[in-house]
């Protein structure tokens, strides 16, 4: 009797511990939820760990040799355009500037000479031109008193022949005829003196400006050694040629800088992404395709960015000794290419981004997106289906008991 009174008893705990599913469901449906999302950017995104920040790196060097005088920036200094960075000692170079300068102000003094004497043969010139258009006259007028001395002349002779005029009178003709020409001769001897004259000091004139044109020649050149003695000058003031932040700072006060040696890089706040994809994941991957990006020295945090471009070739190809494939045995590799990817989101401003630092970017390669609702559904069924499969089996296997 007491061990039938017990049994009774005794069935319903199948049933309690049937209940005992439900908050087992709830964990299966959270851990099929984060499954599901799991597999689906599997087969929807592309990512690496083998990715990096990358930056332009602007290299600071003196254009000029000098002793370093003073250094206005410390180690990661932030700094914008046109700050003064360093001092170079400027004694010789504004030495140099009062130089050339002289030199110039000498060659000017040369240059205004040499066209006064210019100016000066255009004044003989312009007086010799006048001395021909006088002798010129000269000329005429005793060409015009010649013709009429040998018309006389000749109406003389005319009348000796026919005993009309005395021999007195003929001779006196013949005499003013012959002076008549020999005054012709002369001046038209004077016209050629003073042509010549005018050819003469046209050349002197053309020698004359010709030397304008050297000494004013020696004078812009003075000029420009003038301009070339400040640009160095201004040399001595190493300016910052962008934005960003000192680092690899190697220059102290007192050292002696030659022209070209890098004394420092100035790191610019704008960065980008450069990830190393293996060329198996390159099949569906496009320019402008969404990307989030997880910053490790943030903690992992993600930024949206964007595939900006792949680059023509692996980068193997353009290290320092690519690959010979061609000699010996060859094993295949599975190389990786640079993909630049950039950011659509400003990085906070209160940590130090820079070149070097290590991400991990998920590129999304398929336009195929599967809702949380929906994740979140199918979970939530599968789980209970789950469940109340669970449940007809132990109740059935407890009623077979």
């Amino acid at each position: 009797m007491t061990e039938i009174g017990a049994s009774p008893a005794a069935a319903p705990e199948p049933k309690k511990r049937t209940w005992l599913i439900w908050p087992a469901a709830a964990a299966l449906a959270v851990l099929l939820y984060f499954g599901l999302a799991y597999i689906v950017g599997i087969f929807t995104h592309e990512s690496t760990d083998d990715a990096f920040i990358a930056g332009h790196i602007v290299s600071v060097a003196p254009r000029i040799s000098g002793q370093v005088t003073a250094v206005q920036v410390l180690d990661n200094q932030l700094v914008r355009s046109n700050d003064l960075l360093v001092e170079i000692d400027p004694a010789d170079f504004a030495l140099a500037v009062a130089q050339k300068q002289a030199a110039a102000d000498s060659q000017q003094a040369s240059y205004q000479t040499m066209l006064a004497g210019w100016q000066l043969m255009q004044a003989k010139v312009t007086t010799a031109e006048t001395d021909v258009r006088k002798t010129q006259a000269d000329a005429d007028a005793a060409e015009s008193t010649a013709k009429r001395a040998q018309a006389d002349f000749e109406r003389a002779q005319d009348l000796l022949r026919q005993k009309t005029v005395s021999q007195q009178e003929y001779d006196t003709t013949l005499a003013a005829n012959t002076k008549a020409q020999a005054d012709l001769k002369s001046a038209q001897e004077n016209v050629v003196e003073s042509n010549s004259k005018v050819e003469e000091a046209k050349r002197t004139l053309a020698a004359a400006w010709a030397q304008v044109g050297a000494v004013l020649a020696q004078w812009q050149e003075a000029q420009t050694n003038i301009a070339v003695a400040k640009l160095s000058l201004s040399y001595t003031k190493i300016l910052a040629p962008a934005d960003g932040r000192v680092t690899r700072k190697a220059v102290e006060v007192g050292d002696y800088l030659q022209a070209g040696q890098q004394i420092l890089s100035l790191v610019p706040a704008e960065v980008w992404v450069v990830a190393n994809f293996k060329e198996s994941q390159l099949k569906n991957m496009r320019t402008n395709q969404p990307v989030l990006v997880a910053i490790d020295a943030l903690g992992g945090r993600e930024f949206r960015a964007h595939v900006d471009s792949v680059q023509a070739g692996s980068g193997a190809q353009f290290s320092l000794l690519p690959p010979e494939n061609a000699t010996g045995n060859y094993v295949k590799v599975i190389q990786r290419v640079p993909v630049k990817i950039v950011f659509d989101e400003p990085l906070p401003a209160d940590h130090v981004i820079g070149p070097g630092l290590s991400v991990m970017p998920s590129v999304e390669v398929s336009e195929f997106v599967l809702p949380a609702w929906a994740s979140a559904l199918i979970a939530v069924m599968v789980a209970a289906i789950s469940a109340l499969i669970f449940i007809a089996v132990a109740g059935r296997k407890t009623a077979n008991g």
